[in-house]
């Protein structure tokens, strides 16, 4: 008999921010599928939390730069746990270093890849293995797309266009009771690139003075994953990063 516990679907999630919103899914009660680019080995903790919650779940590994990569993880995800996913949440993503003048068409292919092209394809084999309405999806963007600036040109574009896909799919959806939403994060777990100086001063310099904690992106992933009544929204969880114009990414400031 086919378990009540409603089903997820997470990409990038054995480790960093995905990890954590997978783990606040599994806490509130949703079994998970874990995707990783080449190899889906959690991170100590997120095995520890989801033993200790008992929660069932199955990792898969899947190379999203592959065009074939997101039908075949679907089909995976489907034999293993003998439905479709209730939930998908595309928060996979490749991040580059490359500005205008050293950006490459290899980094804007590569990139749109990742971070847009397979959220695509991802949601339309999510809508074809769907056997009902009730399903949602939630698209991790970034702060940056509100005040975009010339740092990680390929990222913040192929982000844009994850952004712009959002609003398409929301309308092209909800005849079918499937919802499309969206969480941009501001900064929120630090790269080696950052020194705590540095990490103090960007927190001082947030409107709210302070920085989002990977349990607040969880939260407003949650709360989209189950709010009924709301498609085609984009929740900004980023102390207010995005009202603000900075003129370089926050590692540079």
């Amino acid at each position: 008999m086919q378990s009540e516990a409603p089903l997820a679907l997470v990409t990038g999630s054995h480790r960093r921010l995905g990890a954590h919103i997978a783990l606040a899914l599994g806490r509130a009660g949703y079994r998970l599928a874990l995707h990783g680019s080449h190899d889906c080995e959690l991170e100590g903790w997120l095995a520890e939390g989801l033993e200790a919650e008992k929660v069932e779940w199955a990792g898969f590994v899947a190379d999203f730069e592959q065009p074939e990569a997101a039908a075949i993880l679907m089909a995976e995800v489907k034999e293993r746990f003998g439905q479709a996913p209730d939930l998908l949440i595309n928060s996979a993503a490749l991040f580059g270093q490359d500005r205008l003048d050293t950006v490459t068409s290899y980094d804007l292919m590569r990139h749109y890849a990742v971070n847009c092209a397979t959220p695509v394809l991802l949601t339309q084999a999510f809508v074809a293995a769907a056997d009902g309405a009730g399903r949602s999806v939630v698209n991790i963007l970034d702060q940056r797309l509100a005040n975009p600036h010339g740092d990680q040109l390929a990222y913040t574009l192929s982000k844009q266009a994850l952004a712009g896909f959002t609003q398409i799919a929301a309308r092209e959806l909800a005849g079918q009771g499937i919802r499309v939403n969206a969480v941009a994060p501001g900064l929120t777990i630090a790269t080696d690139d950052y020194g705590a100086a540095q990490m103090d001063r960007l927190a001082d310099n947030m409107p709210l003075q302070m920085l989002p904690r990977p349990s607040d992106i969880a939260d407003a992933v949650l709360y989209l994953a189950k709010a009924e009544a709301v498609t085609g929204q984009t929740i900004a969880v980023d102390a207010g990063a995005h009202m603000e114009s900075f003129p370089r990414d926050f590692m540079h400031l």
